[in-house]
């Protein structure tokens, strides 16, 4: 069989959904971006060393046919204009001498440092072998091309599988990290350059979890669906990952999320909740201000093309010779790949465990293993697999017989079918998988021969196929007895099994996947588009705006933004890493710093006094200049009377809720009831709410707040928003004026505003912060002053904390752990690829125009010129 055949997919039975279709609201392209971990080619490269001649193969590859075929099925027979988005792979040299991607024989023969002109050339081989001009490679060229696999196939491929990690030092798991952060931010430089308004990005799998929110922060209107093909572990596996937070927020940036089955929905929503803290339904995350859909919707085959490649003459003839070959003995076929969860142990022990118990099969059964190789992870396995079938064997083998035929090679898809359709027996006994295409396409290869299939109750075909016959792969004993059992199956038995099973296969066939998906997905996005969706803050962006500014100004919340929520208010003191950063920022005279918190001035003096920052206590009532000792009463001259009928309130609610205390501020009164029974507090918490505003907040100017687990009472007059106001309109470094209340743009010199103004807040209480910057950046766009090279003003107001609550700010960031990582980049502490950004990178994964970017490019100059002398030479 061809391998350029295998990229053709055939067409539905039913009209496939049509861009005309959609809600005309949308406005789409007609385009969906197919993003893929890599293409279905594969590039090898050919160095004669006598002659210098570089010779290069673009040849396809086997393995995702489902995904592929989803694509093709698009681009061939649908009025979408599908483009295909992926990486290359890792280039394969076969050369005369040995050579390998990790080894370095030269730069004249390395065919890592392609120049541009090389590159165009194999790219026009790629869309001349996917028989298709929208194709786009992703190129990474680095000497260790696997680098990029280690995070998504050492980390989170194991735990996803329930694969728990050895302890380590955590070094090479973080420069694992940093190879993903770039994999996905090249992607997303190359989606850059090929997405229009419109279009459908749709992203494929976990190699990719941190692209949807990338192109988020880039397309807020952005149409973005993320495919999970992988199982999604429970919340408990889940959060042993170290970046467990980015992880989420990454794939959150999706509109629309899929699974396998719903198990995995379920697992997802369970770490949303869990890890991230976001408000959940059945099918949906609230959270950014938007809702994101989840659903599960099992992928599945192209039955046409199937049914078409299975059942050729050619076929005909090899299944014709494996039954001569193994002439009165029953076959059992496996393919697996041959890692820890795909069970070629488990079913090795099975089959031995069948052989020992019904010894009337000896002789009489063969099992012919495939086994591709799996991509990391898998020695320990083959070397138990080989001492498996070793034994097997030895024990119940002679000269003329072999009970297991283990092939660890991948086969031609030929044999693959022929194998499929001689087998009287399936047996897949993975302990954890997403889709097993194996299960589906034996259901097709058996319609003429009614063989039974076992299936493994821990994959995600078993929700496909329910009429399958599901056992446990740790139970060998089970298994044996169910081997024995379809032996001995009626005819028609397997005749009824084998219709049902197909008739489920048929009816979920990729193309109807495919249409489905794409469906369900416009049909969300029509109805959450009003919603304004709050990406994740672009950290890289924000190096680059503060690098390139000379007045910066910080507005920082306390609680819940700089240090976590915790039910003891006095035990949230400052860490360490958060006094290094702080001293680090304050150090730098561009830089003021303002710390605006509900905490009495006490507190923060007494934590926080020591620092070159300005405070503002009781949220704006009092304040302390930068570098001053003495506090400001803002709320000296206005009637305070009304303090005294809130405490009563706060004691008559104190007396009937245990666990609640009242704190008596100079100005504000708060009543906390973080401590009470959660029931029972939020429900008193309700009446003393409604009771305060239907008494004090009608006789007196106050405002009655609700925040985290507390009810506050202060001063209408004074919040963080006025506080916010003095200190945006103050010239930058000079000393606040107390009594200047109402300030404009026109009171200060244009040169003496601040160029930046990173504002941080996690409660309803900032949203004040967050209003006043956006009314003084809408006044600044208005009165048309002159904006930065990246078109702002450098104002970022950003919310901390679970983002199911809505908010005015433009960006969120998950926890105030977050926070510090952000602030630690600023200074210099933290890498840039500690979290997903917007990273101009090379070919090769630098930083565009760094020192490592202009030694690759002197590099790949070199060597060009270096094959070209030796090809003249020759």
């Amino acid at each position: 069989m061809s391998g350029l055949d295998q990229l053709f997919a055939y067409p539905g039975d039913t009209r496939a959904l049509s861009p005309q279709d959609a809600d005309a609201k949308l406005k789409l392209s007609g385009r969906v971006l197919n993003i893929m971990t890599s293409l279905p080619t594969q590039i090898y490269n050919d160095y004669n060393y006598k002659t210098g001649q570089q010779d290069w193969r673009v040849e396809s590859v086997r393995g995702n046919s489902a995904l592929y075929s989803s694509h093709f099925f698009l681009d061939q027979h649908t009025e979408w204009e599908s483009h295909l988005i992926a990486w290359t792979g890792e280039i394969v040299h076969q050369s005369g001498r040995q050579n390998n991607s990790n080894t370095v024989v030269g730069d004249a023969d390395d065919s890592l440092y392609l120049d541009d002109k090389e590159k165009q050339n194999l790219e026009t081989l790629i869309r001349k072998s996917c028989k298709s001009e929208n194709v786009h490679p992703v190129w990474l060229l680095r000497k260790d091309q696997h680098r990029w696999r280690k995070y998504p196939e050492n980390v989170l491929w194991p735990v996803f599988h329930y694969i728990q990690g050895q302890p380590s030092n955590g070094k090479a798991e973080t420069d694992a990290w940093h190879d993903y952060v770039k994999f996905n931010e090249v992607y997303f430089n190359r989606i850059k350059t090929i997405y229009k308004p419109g279009d459908i990005i749709w992203i494929h799998d976990y190699y990719l979890f941190l692209l949807p929110q990338l192109l988020r922060m880039e397309f807020p209107d952005a149409y973005i669906g993320l495919y999970v093909h992988v199982p999604f572990p429970s919340s408990e596996y889940f959060r042993c990952l170290s970046k467990r937070s980015q992880i989420l927020d990454g794939m959150l940036g999706a509109d629309k999320i899929g699974f396998q089955s719903e198990s995995f929905q379920r697992h997802f929503l369970s770490c949303a909740a869990r890890v991230l803290g976001y408000e959940v339904t059945a099918n949906e995350v609230l959270a950014y201000g938007t809702s994101i859909s989840v659903e599960t919707l099992p992928i599945g085959i192209d039955t046409k093309k199937i049914n078409h490649d299975a059942f050729s003459i050619g076929i005909d003839e090899k299944v014709a010779a494996l039954r001569e070959i193994y002439s009165g003995k029953k076959i059992i076929v496996g393919r697996d790949r041959l890692d820890q969860v795909r069970g070629v142990a488990q079913k090795l022990q099975a089959f031995e465990m069948f052989l020992q118990m019904y010894p009337e099969w000896r002789d009489k059964v063969v099992l012919i293993q495939v086994s591709s190789p799996a991509f990391s992870h898998g020695g320990k396995v083959e070397k138990k697999v080989a001492e498996l079938v070793n034994h097997i064997n030895s024990e119940y083998g002679n000269l003329n017989y072999t009970p297991v035929l283990h092939y660890q090679m991948r086969i031609d898809k030929d044999e693959y079918f022929a194998l499929l359709r001689v087998a009287d027996l399936a047996l897949i006994t993975s302990v954890r998988d997403g889709m097993s295409t194996t299960a589906l396409e034996f259901v097709i290869c058996q319609q003429k021969h009614n063989s039974p299939l076992i299936l493994s109750e821990f994959t995600g075909t078993s929700s496909v196929l329910t009429e399958s016959i599901l056992v446990n792969p740790w139970d060998s004993v089970g298994i044996a007895k169910t081997m024995n059992d379809c032996f001995n199956m009626s005819e028609d038995s397997k005749r009824n099994l084998q219709e049902r099973l197909y008739i489920q296969a048929a009816s979920n066939t990729i193309q109807i996947w495919t249409s489905n998906f794409l469906s369900h997905f416009l049909s969300h996005v029509s109805r959450t588009r009003q919603s304004h969706y709050i990406p994740s803050l672009n950290r890289p962006l924000l190096l680059n705006n503060y690098k390139m500014s000379k007045r910066r100004l910080f507005l920082f919340d306390y609680d819940g933004t700089l240090t976590p929520i915790v039910k003891d208010p006095a035990a949230a003191i400052p860490s360490q890493r958060l006094n290094d950063i702080l001293d680090s920022l304050s150090a730098d005279p561009k830089n003021q710093i303002w710390i605006i918190s509900g905490r009495d001035q006490a507190f923060l003096d007494k934590w926080l006094g020591s620092k070159n920052v300005g405070l503002s206590a009781e949220h704006g009532c009092f304040m302390k200049d930068i570098g001053s000792k003495e506090w400001v009463n803002l709320a000296a001259s206005f009637d305070m009377s009304w303090q005294k009928k809130v405490e009563e309130v706060f004691k008559y609610y104190t007396e009937k809720t245990p666990g609640t205390h009242i704190e008596i501020k100079k100005v504000a009164l708060t009543w906390h009831y973080r401590r009470a029974d959660p029931e029972l507090g939020s429900f008193q918490a309700g009446k003393c709410y409604q009771q305060l505003l239907d008494t004090v907040a009608k006789e007196y100017e106050v405002e009655v707040m609700t925040g985290k687990a507390n009810i506050e009472v202060r001063p209408r007059f004074l919040n963080k928003g006025e506080i916010v106001k003095r200190l945006a309109l103050n010239p930058h470094g000079a000393k606040q004026d107390t009594h200047a209340v109402k300030k404009t743009r026109e009171d200060i010199p244009l040169d003496e505003l601040p160029d930046f103004m990173l504002c941080l807040g996690d409660d309803l209480t900032d949203e004040d912060m967050f209003r006043s910057l956006k009314d003084i950046e809408n006044e600044w766009h208005l009165n048309d002053l002159p904006k930065n090279e990246y078109g702002t003003y450098g104002v970022y107001p950003v919310a901390v904390g679970p983002a199911s609550k809505k908010t005015i700010a433009t960006s969120h960031l998950n926890e105030p752990s977050q926070v510090l990582e952000t602030l630690g980049l600023l200074t210099g502490q933290v890498s840039l690829f500690e979290s997903a950004g917007s990273v101009e990178l090379d070919d090769r994964g630098h930083i565009a125009n760094s020192a490592s970017s202009e030694r690759s490019k002197s590099a790949i100059r070199a060597a060009t010129i270096r094959r070209k002398e030796f090809k003249e030479k020759v």
